[in-house]
This record gives structure tokens, C-alpha cells and sequence, in this order.
């Protein structure tokens, strides 16, 4: 059994004072588990302040929520993968669907960022997922797939082994909608598959989209699902460690 991973995605919200104090009431009540990961990605001036929070406790990291693919450089306002290592991070967010649609992010993007965290020696979270208007047209899996492809069709098997992959339906996206366990578990099965053909059988495959207290246990009992990549009900240091705690059992 692969242990469950629990990501918070902070987005724009909790600056240093804020992350800090919050970390301050989640560590009061966490208690590390074999069984599960919580991993943290704050916005990045908030980054250092996290990293060095979570080190020493066993299961907890901190990631970085984007990255440019270049190591330096005349890139104002972007940040580099090794920038992030040396700020604390051990993962980054690759692809979310906020870059893709918001920032305009491409498929060849997605590719030279995976290979730049990976060269920094970060964890990858490759985040794929179709629109509303792809999923009603029946276009769900050849939009997931490509997106896979894309990023990480010309790997070797032990490069895909460190990469770990987040199903988010663009759609539940901070909707309040979410697909129904049985449907995450249906794309988690060919993203499985897809990465098993390719000789990657122990990734972990997230799920993200609207995930709450309410939700989060009913999605994890689904087995395909690896853990859950979660925005707003992580942004309460109380809700999260119940989320965590209720979701893990």
C-alpha cells in the first residue's frame, strides 16, 4: 500500500506571519503516520518560513507552487527550481490548472518544467485535467492523456517512479462540484495504466477539485485514489488537520 499524501495548495493567500502561525497550530495537534504524507505549498514568500516549520517532522515537506524551467536568468518576478531548493522546497507544483488557464501555461511548458525540478532533485506533482466544456464532448481521457504525454512521454522508467501525479478536473476547480469518487477513480485507473505501461507501477495519483471535510473521506475510500490535492480547506489549520485525520481513518 502506497501512503496516502494530503497537499495543501495555499495559492495567494497566508504571507510568512500567517504560515507560521498556522504551522504553530497544526504541529499542536499533528501526529505523525506511516500510513500518510502532508505536504505544504505556500505562496513563495511564504516558502522559507514553512520549510524550516515542517523540518525534522517526520512526513511533512514543503513544496514550491510554480517554477520557471530555467536555473537563472533575466526572468523578473519568476523563481527557478534550484531558487526553491535553497529556500527549503521539496516538491513542486507542476502544471496546475490555474497555470494552464489563467497564466496560459502549454503542454511544452509542462514538459521544461518537470525536467528543471527534477534536475533540482524536487519531488514533481504533475497536475493534468480537462474543462467542463472537454469533459461534456467525451474528451476527458484524450485531454488527460495528452497532457501525460506531453510532460512525460519521453521518460525512463526511473524518472517516472519520482513523479507524482494530480488528477484535477478544471472544472471542480474552487466550483464547489467535484467528481463523484467513482469518476476520479475511473481517470485515476487510466492514468495508472498509462504510467504502468511505461514501467512506473508505485506513483502516487492525487485527486483534486473541491475536495472539503465533507468529501475527502468518500474520495479516499475509492482505492485508485493516492491522496488528495486540496485549496481552500486548507487554508484553516484546524479544518486541514481534521481533513487529514478524517480522511486517513
Amino acid at each position: 500500500m502506497r501512503p496516502l499524501l494530503f497537499a495543501a495548495n495555499w495559492k495567494m493567500h497566508l504571507g510568512p506571519d500567517e504560515a507560521r502561525a498556522y504551522l504553530k497550530t497544526f504541529l499542536s495537534s499533528y501526529k505523525a503516520d506511516d500510513r500518510r504524507d502532508v505536504w505544504f505549498f505556500p505562496p513563495a514568500v511564504s516558502l522559507e518560513a514553512v520549510a524550516r516549520l515542517v523540518q525534522g517532522h517526520a512526513r511533512l515537506l514543503a513544496g514550491v507552487q510554480n517554477v520557471h524551467w530555467e536555473p537563472k536568468g533575466a526572468f523578473t518576478g519568476a523563481i527557478s527550481a534550484p531558487l526553491a531548493a535553497a529556500a527549503g522546497a521539496r516538491a513542486a507544483l507542476i502544471g496546475h490548472s490555474e497555470r494552464r488557464h489563467v497564466f496560459g501555461e502549454t503542454d511544452a511548458d509542462t514538459e521544461r518544467k518537470v525536467t528543471a525540478v527534477l534536475e533540482a532533485k524536487l519531488h514533481p506533482v504533475l497536475c493534468v485535467g480537462e474543462t467542463l466544456a472537454e469533459r461534456e464532448s467525451g474528451k476527458t481521457l484524450d485531454v488527460v492523456m495528452r497532457q501525460l504525454s506531453a510532460a512525460l512521454g519521453n521518460r525512463q522508467e526511473a524518472v517516472l517512479q519520482q513523479v507524482t501525479i494530480a488528477y484535477e478536473p478544471v472544472w471542480a476547480i474552487g466550483t464547489g462540484k467535484n467528481a463523484t469518487p467513482r469518476d476520479a477513480a475511473d481517470v485515476h485507473r487510466e492514468i495508472r495504466g498509462w504510467l504502468a505501461a511505461r514501467g512506473a507501477k508505485a506513483s502516487r495519483i492525487l485527486y483534486g477539485g473541491s475536495v472539503n471535510l465533507k468529501n475527502a473521506a468518500e474520495l479516499l475510500a475509492e482505492r485508485e485514489l493516492d491522496g488528495v490535492l486540496v485549496g481552500g480547506a486548507s487554508l484553516d489549520p484546524e479544518t486541514w488537520a481534521a481533513l487529514v485525520r478524517t480522511a486517513a481513518g
